[in-house]
């Protein structure tokens, strides 16, 4: 089975082939460029990049692999969470590309597939917690499969990701601002009384990072130097008192994650695998962090290497693979989902699979 992944929710436009489990090309192109500008992805711009170069990217990749587009069983495209209008460009090529084809369509919910992304580099033991980190979300899940999700946790309002991209923005760190700041804090003991550890002083499995925002932002204010000027390379003018800061900042995010993980781990210790993943899990200081808790308690680690952390069509495709396995498929009818709304497992099931 030859399965075609379009990734479009966000700031990324890729596309991938993957057969029976395996990844047989793929290709991305970022925007961080366009978007550096503006401190942060403008949806419009997002949305008209991935209209200029999807379709050169599925010809491209085609070519490389010397796949058709008579030869797919199954186009799968990221339908949500996500920009809408990025979403509506991955979802309507898709569409045309299955309609034109005759192969499955498939919607993947983005999320899942970065929590499943690690299946292409290693068998993954289920179930598992999944701690979902990115820019726009903060997630705990039980998993048990390709269909099977049970959110235990969520964001109730600033994601892991927002807080540390925002930390760094404060700081006049270039865009993306969370993983210049996890460059310039690494090695650096953090001041662990410099920010409190946000939203823990609780017995639920919900994040909340907007408290920390206002206190970095409030920081900041009090120590004008920490800002650095606007320069090609800001890391090279950074001071010792502003990588101790990004290592606090980082710790208190961190901290706040493993604390929340491990009461999850205690809840539920059926579960014997932590899978960690999305754009903040290439984070160095959390990847150290959650090696050492799931070797406190005694719990196998999965971590997906750092280019299936961020947005890609690789996730995309391998989870779309399995679900088409399973049976499922989408209509032509199928709608993208915007961030802020659930997505629906509204798949059309084939009783002969």
């Amino acid at each position: 089975m030859i399965c075609l992944g379009v990734e479009t929710s966000c700031d990324e436009t890729a596309v991938a082939l993957v057969s029976d489990g395996v990844l047989l090309g793929q290709r991305l192109i970022s925007q961080d460029e366009a978007h550096a500008l503006f401190g942060g992805v403008v949806p419009e711009l997002a949305s008209r990049e991935h209209l200029r170069k999807a379709y050169a990217l599925v010809s491209g990749l085609l070519a490389d692999t010397g796949v058709t587009a008579r030869d797919l069983d199954v186009v799968a495209v990221a339908r949500g969470p996500g920009l809408l209008g990025s979403l509506l460009v991955g979802v309507n090529l898709a569409k045309g590309l299955a309609l034109g084809g005759g192969a499955r369509l498939v919607g993947v919910n983005h999320l899942h597939a970065h929590l499943m992304a690690a299946g292409l580099e290693r068998p993954l033991p289920l179930p598992a917690l999944g701690l979902l980190v990115s820019g726009g979300h903060t997630h705990l899940y039980r998993m048990a499969g390709a269909m099977e999700f049970e959110l235990l946790g969520t964001t109730l309002d600033d994601a892991a990701g927002e807080a540390l991209d925002k930390a760094a923005k404060a700081v006049n760190l270039p865009y993306p601002g969370g993983r210049e700041l996890d460059l310039l804090g690494r090695g650096v003991e953090p001041d662990r009384s410099m920010f409190p550890v946000p939203y823990v002083q609780n017995d639920n499995l919900d994040f909340s990072f907007s408290g920390l925002k206002t206190a970095v932002i409030k920081h900041v204010r009090s120590h004008p130097d920490l800002r650095l000027e606007t320069l090609p390379d800001a890391r090279a003018m950074a001071t010792p008192e502003l990588a101790r800061f990004c290592a606090s900042v980082n710790h208190a995010v961190v901290e706040a994650l493993r604390v929340k993980t491990r009461r999850a781990l205690q809840r539920f210790p059926q579960l014997k695998t932590l899978v960690v993943a999305g754009g903040v899990a290439a984070n160095s200081m959390l990847r150290r962090s959650m090696a050492e808790l799931a070797d406190a308690l005694a719990v196998e680690l999965v971590l997906p290497s750092p280019a299936l952390c961020t947005d890609n069509a690789s996730m995309i495709a391998f989870l779309g693979e399995r679900l088409a396995r399973q049976g499922c498929r989408h209509g032509l009818d199928m709608e993208a989902i915007p961030r802020g709304r659930a997505v629906p497992r509204d798949y059309i099931l084939d009783p002969a699979i």
